[in-house]
């Protein structure tokens, strides 16, 4: 049976009338699932769906439950997709699955290109660190998420999250990589404040990973595969590493330069940035992005995922994530 009449018969199923699947494609790209798109005809109305399936394999380990949890939580609250079903059995599809709605229309920026806003840089700067601030800003233990979140103490994040992508470096780890394991050791010498606020985390919130309609507005935000409980330093920290800044110098993820998207983010979420913890934070985020690519190069060598992506990320990407944490040491260290 095709992966359509699978959809077919487990959507007729749960909803209880026939239904037409049309249009059945997938998405490239994805390290933790497959994503596919398709229209759904129900009493002749046509809704645009998406599905993320499990792979037989994953370049990131991660949670289905929580990341359909996460959109749970914020659908009405954020710009995200709605919800509409989850199987962790894999039901007719005999993997685990979710459904969410889809969102047409938008474009992702590339992580690479420069000045992928133009002229709406601003304006889709200002609803990007704002949405960032109204996640930062719920109460996790009011939300779907806390079903299946851990919820670390205040003073234990960062341990545990340096804990975890010091892990995935120390296994995957293709040769020595003398840049990432000094930044390692300087983030265990120099420990954060504690969390000023348990909060969501998308943990992987940054340009690219969210839609806007080229004229000025931010559509959706997509990819919660690594929502957790922790600081939200850890996205504010991710959102505004170099790597994302397509190339600027001056404004962060290509938008605004960062003391206006410190305000934004402020002003939505309730809370002040510790420019300590920022620094903290703003490190362990090259070492988590170094982590990913170690993870890409590993995969694509072993041949586990064949996406030439993952090539390019344990290449050039992570060459430039070194560049990055060299020179944030420096500049930590004094040198420069």
């Amino acid at each position: 049976m095709s992966l359509s009449d699978q959809l077919t018969a487990y959507l007729t199923r749960i909803w209880d009338k026939p239904v037409i699947v049309e249009g059945l494609s997938r998405i490239p790209g994805g390290a933790s699932r497959e994503t596919y798109r398709f229209d759904a005809v129900v009493d002749g109305a046509r809704r645009g769906l998406i599905l993320r399936r499990d792979p037989p394999g994953s370049l990131i380990d991660t949670d289905r439950r929580l990341e359909f949890l996460a959109y749970q939580s914020f659908f009405g609250r954020a710009p995200v997709p709605e919800p509409i079903a989850l199987e962790e059995g894999g039901a007719e599809l005999e993997r685990p699955f979710f459904i969410m709605s889809r969102v047409d229309g938008g474009k992702a920026a590339g992580p690479f290109g420069a000045n992928p806003y133009g002229e709406h840089a601003g304006a889709i700067g200002e609803q990007f660190f704002t949405a960032l601030g109204a996640i930062a800003a719920a109460d996790p233990a009011t939300l779907p998420i806390a079903e299946a979140a851990e919820a670390p103490a205040l003073d234990a994040c960062w341990k545990r999250e340096l804990d975890y992508w010091e892990g995935v470096i120390n296994a995957d780890e293709l040769h020595p990589q003398p840049i990432v394991r000094a930044a390692m050791r300087r983030l265990r010498r120099n420990p954060p404040p504690p969390a000023v606020k348990l909060c969501v985390v998308h943990g992987d919130y940054r340009s690219g990973n969210f839609l806007h309609d080229e004229k000025g507005k931010m559509l959706t935000i997509l990819d919660w595969e690594m929502a957790h409980l922790g600081d939200p330093l850890e996205d504010l920290g991710w959102a505004t590493d170099p790597l994302w800044s397509h190339g600027e110098t001056e404004r962060v993820s290509g938008m605004l330069p960062l003391e206006e998207a410190f305000a934004l983010w402020e002003a939505a979420s309730g809370l002040k940035v510790d420019r300590k913890a920022f620094e903290w934070w703003s490190l362990f985020a090259s070492v988590k992005g170094q982590a990913i690519w170690t993870s890409s190069a590993k995969e694509y060598r072993d041949g586990g995922l064949k996406d030439p992506v993952l090539g390019f990320s344990g290449w050039y990407t992570a060459r430039r994530q070194d560049v990055i944490l060299a020179d944030r040491l420096a500049r930590l260290e004094g040198a420069i």
